[in-house]
Order: C-alpha cells, then sequence, then structure tokens
C-alpha cells in the first residue's frame, strides 16, 4: 500500500496495486514506487529458471476449501512467460475510477495519527484563577483538564500530539510527574505517564489571536489529517474512580466517523435553547452541516447542535487558513475555514450521545462541571448528595 506520509499525490501504476495479490515471483522487475511496466526496460523474456512460489496457509481470501497438494503445486505456479506481461496488461485495463476508488480507500483506511491540543490564549474570562495557574491545568475534581485531554487523544489513536500554548504558560511540568507515581500506587499509572506511546511537542502561540492562527503554528508539522480537540472543553462518557479511570471515547468515535468519508468532521453537542447563545450553533441535514451561527439569539438559532471543541481537519486545513487569514477574518478563521468546505458540500457533523460537557473557560460553568462530575464519581456520589441536601436545607 502507498503510505501518504512519505509519499506524495501522483500517478498510479498498477505495480502498487501487486501487493494486493501476494505475488514474490517477478524477481526480475524491481520494486521501485515510479516504474512503469510499459517501458521497455521492464518487458521481460521468459526466465530460465522459473521459480516455485511458497504456498502459506490462511493467504488466501475466502472460506477454506478441499484441495490436493498436487493442485496446490499447479495452483502455486504461474506460467513464467506470460505473467510478466499479461498480469499488468489485466490491470492496465481496468477503469481508472477503479484506481481513484482504490487510492481513496487507501486514504481512508490510514487513519488519523497526529492531534492537536490549543491551549494558548490568556483565559481572562477565568481571572484570577488563570492569572495564576492555566485554565487547561485547573482540576475537574482531581484531574487537570489537559491530563483528560491527552489521554483521550491517545485512546483515539493519536501517536504525533501537538500542544499549542503560550509564553505565560508551562504546560511542559505534566511531563515532569512520573517520579511522583510512587506516593501513590492505587492510582492508574496513565494519569502519571502522558508521554507513554505518544510523541508530545509544544509550540507558542506568540499572541492570542484566536483559533486559527493558533493552528498553524502546528500545522506545518503535520502531513495528513489531524484531530483537534480545545484545551478547556472535556467530553466525559466514563467518569470512573482513579484506581479504575478510562479515558473519554469522544475522540475515538470522531475518529472512527472521519473514516467513513475522509471528509471534515465536526463534533457537536445538543444544548438547551436558552443556551444556544453561547455557543457556535450548527444547522445539519443528513449529517452534513450547512451553516453556522456564532452565538445566536435562541430564538434564532438553526438548531440546538452546539460545536463542542472537538474536530477532525483534512490536510488542505493550512492553505485554507492562509486564504481566510487573520488580518482578513480576524478571530472568525476557523468558521470561515468551516465555511469553504460547507460551499463544497463536505463538512460533516457528528453528533454525541451520552456524554457530559465541561467547560473550564468560565467560572460558572466549570463550578457546575465539578458538581457533576462529583456526582457522577461512584466514590464521591452518595456523600457528596448528602451534603448538598444539607446545604439546601
Amino acid at each position: 500500500m502507498i503510505n501518504k506520509r512519505t509519499h506524495p499525490k501522483r500517478k498510479i501504476y498498477p505495480e502498487d496495486f501487486l501487493g494486493f495479490f501476494h505475488i514474490d515471483w517477478l524477481g526480475t522487475i524491481p520494486n521501485l514506487p515510479n516504474v512503469n511496466p510499459n517501458h521497455a526496460k521492464y518487458k521481460q523474456a521468459k526466465p530460465s529458471k522459473p521459480t516455485t512460489p511458497r504456498v502459506k496457509e490462511g493467504e488466501s481470501q475466502g472460506p477454506p476449501i478441499s484441495i490436493s497438494e498436487n493442485e496446490k503445486i499447479k495452483l502455486a505456479t504461474p506460467n513464467m512467460a506470460s505473467v510478466g506481461t499479461s498480469l499488468f496488461a489485466l490491470i492496465e485495463n481496468l477503469k481508472e475510477p477503479i484506481f481513484e476508488s482504490l487510492f481513496i480507500r487507501e486514504k481512508v483506511m490510514t487513519g488519523v495519527s497526529h492531534g492537536i491540543i490549543v491551549a494558548g490564549g490568556v483565559g481572562s474570562r477565568m481571572f484570577p484563577a488563570s492569572a495564576y495557574v492555566a485554565k487547561e491545568m485547573l482540576p475537574l475534581v482531581d484531574v487537570p483538564a489537559i491530563v483528560h485531554l491527552i489521554l483521550e487523544a491517545k485512546n483515539a489513536g493519536i501517536t504525533q500530539l501537538h500542544i499549542i500554548t503560550s509564553p505565560n504558560k508551562n504546560l511542559q511540568s505534566i511531563l515532569e510527574v512520573q517520579h511522583l507515581k510512587h506516593y501513590r500506587q492505587d492510582l492508574h499509572e496513565d494519569l502519571f505517564d502522558l508521554a507513554n506511546g505518544v510523541d508530545i511537542q509544544f509550540h507558542i502561540q506568540p499572541e492570542p489571536k484566536g483559533f486559527g492562527e493558533a493552528l498553524m503554528h502546528a500545522l506545518p508539522h503535520i502531513d495528513g489529517p489531524c484531530l483537534v480537540l480545545l484545551g478547556d472543553n472535556i467530553i466525559l462518557d466514563k467518569h470512573e474512580p482513579l484506581n479504575r479511570f478510562e479515558a473519554s471515547t469522544a475522540s475515538k468515535q470522531l475518529v472512527n466517523e472521519f473514516l467513513q468519508t475522509n471528509q471534515p468532521t465536526v463534533g457537536l453537542i445538543e444544548v438547551a435553547r436558552e443556551e444556544t447563545s453561547h455557543y457556535g450553533i450548527a444547522k445539519i441535514e443528513d449529517n452534513k452541516i450547512t451553516s453556522i451561527v456564532e452565538k445566536p439569539k435562541p430564538m434564532d438559532a438553526p438548531s440546538q447542535f452546539a460545536l463542542c471543541g472537538r474536530y477532525i481537519f483534512t490536510s488542505d486545513t493550512l492553505t485554507l487558513l492562509h486564504q481566510y487569514s487573520y488580518e482578513m477574518c480576524g478571530e472568525l478563521q476557523t468558521i470561515e475555514l468551516q465555511k469553504h468546505w460547507m460551499n463544497e458540500g463536505r463538512l460533516n457533523g457528528f453528533i454525541f450521545h451520552g456524554m457530559e460537557w465541561y467547560d473550564s473557560g468560565l467560572p460558572f460553568s466549570w463550578l457546575k462541571s465539578q458538581i457533576d462530575h462529583g456526582l457522577n464519581r461512584s466514590e464521591y456520589k452518595d456523600v457528596l448528595r448528602d451534603w448538598l441536601r444539607k446545604r439546601i436545607d
């Protein structure tokens, strides 16, 4: 298969697909990525000593059949005089749409290995707390927000993680706590070893110029689609005690949805009508986002589906962000980016179900998040409920 990360898009030749047929007896034809089998250099005479390929059990596709050893040998030994030309002729007679569909399928099946956590900005709405501690480091009860995000990204299969931060934040310290694990052997080891299985890189956004401009500091280091998480948005479907900690599956679900279409995909969560004025609200038809309205009045909201800080952006993102520059669009760069994809009919929406959405960007929202998460945690819910009743009474 072609590795999109190392091979740029190019004309596809039949030999690109030889791997599908498990052929290892074309030893006289070099295994080069750009050879053209029609070139005179590669038209072969009958080999003097044809070799017999290995017969490997389990290599064939489909249900097992009964076959004698002699028949196996006959099937395994090709007519070497014609295989070099007839096989290529057969493949070249395939129509271009078939090659294109195979190429698209290959891209879809490669998955998403890069992720970006956007944790820049000042966080002034959380002052004075965020003046002392980055809002992404504030704990949801007992686990910092950014720890939830990193473990969620890893759970989605991300192996290259880019964290965009600002000059006044020291998020690198999250990678320096492994030595403290021995003090609490009862806690899940993943909570102390965030870099296990993932390469984490930090990028500085010198000035707070919004979501789109922040992405531009990481995207030059990324080839292919990437998962994007906003650093102050936690989305949980798991509320396990810390000795049985489980990462959220939100990003994993989003990646799986992306793999069905290979198109930009936006995560959505349904909110109450009266809360639509706090979010970007999407209109969605047949899984396609047809419009996004930023913080509409409840009566003007096109739906109750809010953008919740989870995205899969495709490889054209950086080019489009240059087109819809910060100088032209300001902090609405990513809205214009998504409108571009909408106009092409290829911006998909994925609605999360069974998730709790916690926002560390506003004091009252974060207070409600603490209480809600506490009520969902088995080790806290009973005592917290009793305490709340007493306080209310």
